[in-house]
């Protein structure tokens, strides 16, 4: 007869080979999805320009104003409206420049890594929080569930973006408040999210087992229902990514900036939006970019779905 050492062994490489194999057959579904993979592609880069903007651009020389080129363009391959300037002699702005005089594209290049940033702090803040609370309330159940639903009801009784403005009017205009006004609009969703799993979990057979072996209710919920049910949550986070960065330039484009130079892709776009005959530069290519980080995070979102809810892999 094998040893009780030999079975836990054998026990572990068996579970230790399914998820191998769960592994292989998710990036086999993802691989049969271009569209999925065009996301991912671009969802790499981006995390890449993240970490590794400043290598390309530095900031101290990127930022200095030049009030000789403002908005100026020197691209002979793309000719925008008769009333656009041309830049002096002997500067090459493949993307144009700002109001400032600076290079647009290494604007964008600097921008990038502020916006995905914030994105990911706002996205981590709301899914910790979010989950917390409404496991807590899905479990716990009575007075505090329903406690817990008002006030996710009076958060949601408001259009998301209104909220964040209010809030942004009232507490001032800097980095910290506008992330936290976003914040503020964007944990309901996950306590929703999270109570409802942890409903439909908590009824299963291994919860009542686990209760029957005197598991403690802590120990079920943290180690056993909100793993079990956070592929959803997992989901919803990569497809909010972009919804934050939308929100959060919106808030910029709509003047809450910090400072008109701060290199950020909303503001970068509202500059131009007062000159969008004579340097459309402005908008198009800060616009292009939030749709494209918004697009590459919700494609890999929508496979991360397909790969990890089973009624849609069979």
């Amino acid at each position: 007869m094998k040893s009780v050492t030999a079975e836990v062994a054998e026990t572990r490489a068996s579970e230790t080979r399914a998820r191998i194999a769960e592994l292989k057959y998710a990036l086999y579904l993802m691989r049969q999805n271009p569209l999925v993979l065009v996301g991912l592609i671009l969802v790499v880069f981006f995390i890449v320009l993240t970490f590794t903007a400043t290598l390309f651009v530095s900031p101290n020389e990127a930022l200095k104003l030049n009030f000789g080129q403002s908005y100026c363009w020197s691209n002979p391959s793309i000719t925008w409206t008769t009333q656009q300037a041309s830049c002096p002699p002997g500067t090459n702005v493949v993307l144009g420049t700002d109001g400032f005089g600076r290079d647009l594209l290494r604007m964008i290049i600097l921008a990038v890594p502020l916006d995905i940033i914030i994105s990911f702090e706002i996205v981590v803040a709301a899914t910790v929080f979010g989950v917390f609370l409404g496991s807590a309330a899905g479990w716990i159940g009575g007075k505090i569930d329903e406690a817990v639903l008002r006030i996710t009801d009076i958060f949601f009784a408001f259009p998301g973006l209104v909220l964040a403005l209010v809030f942004a009017a009232l507490f001032g205009r800097t980095i910290q408040t506008l992330t936290i006004a976003v914040l503020l609009v964007w944990w309901p969703t996950y306590v929703r999210l999270a109570r409802g799993q942890v409903l439909a979990e908590k009824e299963k057979t291994y919860v009542e087992a686990l209760k029957s072996l005197g598991v403690g209710s802590g120990r079920i919920l943290l180690f056993h229902i909100i793993p079990n049910s956070i592929y959803p949550t997992i989901v919803q986070m990569t497809l909010d990514f972009g919804g934050v960065i939308l929100t959060f330039s919106a808030l910029m484009f709509l003047g809450f900036s910090p400072s008109p130079s701060l290199p950020e892709l909303g503001n970068l776009a509202s500059d131009g939006i007062n000159h969008v005959f004579t340097a459309p530069w402005l908008i198009v290519f800060p616009g292009l970019t939030i749709l494209l980080i918004s697009l590459a995070f919700n494609l890999v979102g929508d496979g991360l779905r397909d790969v990890l809810d089973p009624r849609l892999r069979r």
